[in-house]
């Protein structure tokens, strides 16, 4: 059993050993996710990792996107140049109709700027619309590196691999060039601050056989992994914890497994997921932690603004309370203090 999952549990006992921040896409909640500015704002707001989801480019780069196709977060439906690599295709299982970095050089990605995600919600952002470059994964290790040594901390380094089989079925896989990368910048070992997290079992099995940087298998509060049998409602069962810590050093959990909510998005009891991943010697990370209305339970909307804060503190020290490992944040800042608050150490 690690030993966070030993210090903390779910039960409060023993030393109240610190849960890690992680910015989730960077510090999303104050600059356009997955860039360079999202990342050193949340560093600057004391995250002890920074989260970079991963996709391919056409000529196999690595870059740092939430999806491959990239309408949503760049400005590429506004040139006219790539009007025509417009296409449909079917990602995993799912048709998906815009721009997608596999038809793109990095070269040409690099000419694109990003834009706010959630325009509605986070209009603060927008103002670094057509500003910011997509960033490349070496340069994201490269910012956690120098701002650890600046710091004179370890900023931790927290990649996604996104549609793994989907990019694999295109020639295009993430696996080797990902662990290139780390090694590259001297991650090599189940010490370095690094967790590589994935939806899916089988590229985690895989990267089990080629590396010793943790692991962590992500589970969503409903289906299961693509193109597998298994749903996570299976895996998230004592059982299948003990299957996932044959190949995986820690579970990434939506937080509506860990308090699930009923249909008018009022909070239910805890379950026992957090004891149970404990026990078969998994961490416990937990994901999306927001400030907006829109995105926290019932308990803890405060007006009827869905862009408004609500009353994310007491969210926080709710799951802090649970013996979570650590958690994604949009708004790092916040579970910064609060942990602070709480007494951690």
């Amino acid at each position: 059993m690690s030993e966070n999952a030993k210090a903390q549990g779910s039960n409060g006992k023993g030393p109240r050993v610190a849960p890690i921040v992680i910015g989730h896409r960077g510090a999303s909640g104050y600059r356009p996710e997955h860039t360079l500015a999202a990342y050193s704002v949340a560093i600057e707001m004391g995250a002890d990792f920074i989260e970079p989801d991963l996709v391919a480019t056409r000529d196999g780069k690595l870059v740092v996107r939430h999806e491959n196709e990239i309408a949503g977060t760049t400005d590429v439906s506004a040139r006219p140049e790539f009007a025509a690599r417009k296409t449909t295709k079917t990602i995993d299982g799912v048709a998906v109709t815009g721009w997608f970095t596999e038809d793109f050089t990095l070269a040409e990605l690099k000419t694109l700027r990003a834009k706010e995600r959630l325009p509605a919600l986070r209009k603060q952002n927008v103002l670094f619309d057509g500003k910011l470059e997509i960033p490349t994964f070496e340069e994201v290790i490269a910012l956690a590196q120098t701002e650890s040594q600046k710091r004179g901390r370890a900023i931790g380094v927290y990649p996604e691999t996104k549609h793994p089989s989907y990019f694999q079925s295109i020639g295009l896989p993430l696996e080797d060039e990902l662990l290139r990368a780390l090694d590259a910048a001297g991650y090599h070992d189940h010490e370095a601050p690094v967790f590589i997290q994935s939806f899916e079992r089988k590229n985690l099995q895989q990267l089990r056989s080629l590396t010793r940087l943790p692991l962590v298998q992500l589970m969503d509060a409903a289906g299961g992994p693509f193109g597998d049998t298994v749903t996570y409602a299976d895996m998230v069962t004592p059982g299948g914890l003990e299957a996932i810590a044959t190949y995986a050093d820690g579970v990434g959990l939506n937080k509506n497994l860990i308090v699930p909510r009923d249909a008018s998005q009022k909070l239910l009891s805890p379950t026992t997921v957090v004891n149970d991943a404990h026990a078969a010697g998994l961490l416990v990370h937990a994901w999306t932690f927001r400030a907006e209305n829109n995105f926290l339970p019932l308990d803890y909307r405060v007006g009827a603004d869905v862009a408004a804060r609500g009353d994310f503190h007491d969210e926080l020290k709710l799951f802090f309370g649970l013996g979570l490992d650590g958690l994604f944040s949009d708004q790092p800042d916040v579970p910064v203090a609060v942990r602070s608050a709480l007494g951690f150490k």
